[in-house]
């Protein structure tokens, strides 16, 4: 018996994309698509509906359901070493159950038979019997918590496999139309409630293995363009690691400064930006080669649940999709949160100025009402737009909007904490060193007192110690200190400079005369 690791590494290449085959209502849709370039794993009885290479098979009791379609259809039967007894992991090995099942004596004696760890058994990370011909190394286990998708996912990526597609492979709760007959017998007979239990266990092995992973039907990766400018760089980094900690499938994540697409600057003051990222949104459609679906969102933000719920929604009929709002706010739809129908929005920046220069479109329609958009649906959830309140289990998008008060700026924001926890998640992983922090800090783009905060990881900025806290004492955010272009004028920077001065660098006499000055200029805790 043969380790399934052993297998791919002399019969599969890491380029070639495989795809994994499940139960699921996509199943369906496997007629639609030319699946001859990928190689093929199925899922427990999917083995009995077509010709695969590997047949991964979690139960046992599937092997004396299937055993005639595994022999005619299964290139190699892929099986943990402790396989599956009425939905738990059990203590017999794959050995033993071959030493009384046919058919599993007769697969292995053909060298059809292969074998890994799975983590649903207690004893998958220590001792064990080895297979033999098993790898000299131990290999890594395969997570699994809920469903044999999650296990054949982590299964491909840790053997090398860099692209991996799915059909069949859903949340929800129920199967596709051809696995009809198993409805009452195996649908959910793990007494799990929904499908998307298994996106996490996705998220977290795309996070670890960085395999492309996507559903054969979904539009992938998932494009996030986020407004951004140097100086958010760091909220950005710590948003992208949100998003890509819980994302179920590959996502791909761009500052839209990073973009090389500006604006010409409208004549009429009045329609020019606010903010230095305000028109960045509008250079979507381009940067995404006027295809496809594309997700903005501001760069204040943070993600508590799978973007996949976001980027799925049906556009019916509308070009663009907004965030509506709670019933009980009386605020109108949110576009800090949209997507894009890149094919059907073909903006440019020319043409859109020109429309804003001829007087055909003003500021407030362009920005809040999305006029040169055909047909706007107010359908992304408010949850995903969740303006400065945070439900556990609930919110999937937080979005830090009092900007005196942002969590990297300012230690007042009573839902800071989530921030923090995030940042030190993000520093963990390596998605964001301490260095970058120390370098925004030195740099004036987020609080002093955040490198004291991530050294000492703590969540709450108010249990600091004093003296971590009197560093911010007369800081300047980037939004006071900027003009809505990113240059920032001359008094603001000296403003700045000031009141870092005043209360870093000077003492005595000096800072009085410091002090009266930025007094008499009005300065003095503005």
């Amino acid at each position: 018996m043969r380790h399934f690791f052993d297998w791919f590494g002399e019969r599969a290449r890491p380029d070639e994309p495989w795809l994994i085959l499940g139960k699921g209502p996509s199943y369906d849709l496997v007629g639609q698509y030319d699946v001859s370039g990928y190689r093929t794993l199925s899922l427990n009885h999917v083995v009995r509906e077509r010709a695969v290479d590997a047949a991964h098979v979690i139960d046992i009791d599937v092997i004396g359901q299937c055993a005639d379609a595994i022999r005619a259809n299964a290139g190699v039967l892929v099986m943990p070493w402790h396989p599956h007894v009425e939905n738990k992991a059990g203590d017999d090995t794959l050995a033993a159950w071959v030493s009384r099942t046919p058919v599993l004596a007769e697969l292995d004696a053909a060298g059809r038979l292969l074998t890994y760890d799975l983590s649903t058994h207690p004893r998958a990370d220590g001792p064990k019997p080895q297979p033999p011909g098993r790898l000299a190394a131990q290999p890594p286990v395969v997570q699994a918590t809920y469903f044999s998708a999650e296990a054949a996912l982590s299964l491909l990526a840790l053997a090398g496999a860099r692209r991996v597609r799915s059909l069949g492979v859903d949340g929800g709760k129920s199967y596709g139309q051809v696995f009809h007959d198993l409805k009452g017998s195996t649908l959910l007979a793990n007494k799990w409630a929904s499908f998307d239990l298994q996106f996490p266990g996705f998220a977290a092995t795309i996070v670890s293995t960085g395999v492309d992973y996507a559903p054969l039907n979904v539009e992938s990766p998932v494009r996030v363009y986020v407004g951004s400018q140097e100086p958010q760089m760091l909220a950005v980094k710590v948003l992208e690691h949100s998003i890509r900690m819980h994302a179920s499938l590959t996502v791909e994540v761009v500052p839209l400064h990073h973009g090389n697409l500006t604006f010409p600057t409208p004549k009429d003051v009045t329609n020019r930006p606010r903010t230095p990222f305000s028109f960045q949104r509008f250079t979507i459609p381009a940067l995404a080669g006027y295809r496809g679906r594309a997700l903005y969102v501001d760069s204040d933000m943070q993600v508590f649940r799978d973007i996949r719920e976001v980027w799925t929604l049906p556009f019916e009929g509308a070009d663009l999709l907004a965030a509506r709002e709670l019933g009980d706010t009386g605020r109108r739809p949110q576009f800090s949160v949209m997507m894009l129908d890149c094919a059907r929005l073909r903006w440019t920046p020319e043409s859109i100025v020109g429309l804003l220069d001829s007087g055909a479109l003003d500021y407030e329609r362009l920005m809040y009402q999305m006029a040169v958009a055909e047909q706007v649906r107010a359908d992304i959830p408010p949850e995903w737009n969740s303006l400065e309140r945070y439900e556990e289990g609930r919110t999937g998008l937080l979005h830090y909007t009092d900007m005196d008060r942002q969590p990297w700026v300012a230690t007042t924001n009573p839902l800071g904490y989530l921030w923090a926890r995030g940042l030190f998640a993000a520093v963990d992983a390596g998605a964001v060193t301490r260095e970058e922090v120390a370098e925004h800090v030195a740099k004036g783009w987020v609080r002093p007192s955040l490198v004291a905060q991530l050294d000492q990881r703590v969540e709450e900025p108010a249990m600091l110690p004093t003296t971590a806290l009197a560093l911010d004492r007369g800081y300047a955010a980037p939004y006071e200190t900027m003009g809505p272009h990113g240059g920032g004028g001359l008094l603001a920077r000296a403003r700045a400079i000031a009141r870092h001065l005043l209360a870093h660098s000077m003492a005595g006499r000096s800072a009085q005369r410091l002090r009266g000055w930025l007094r008499r200029k009005g300065w003095e805790g503005a």
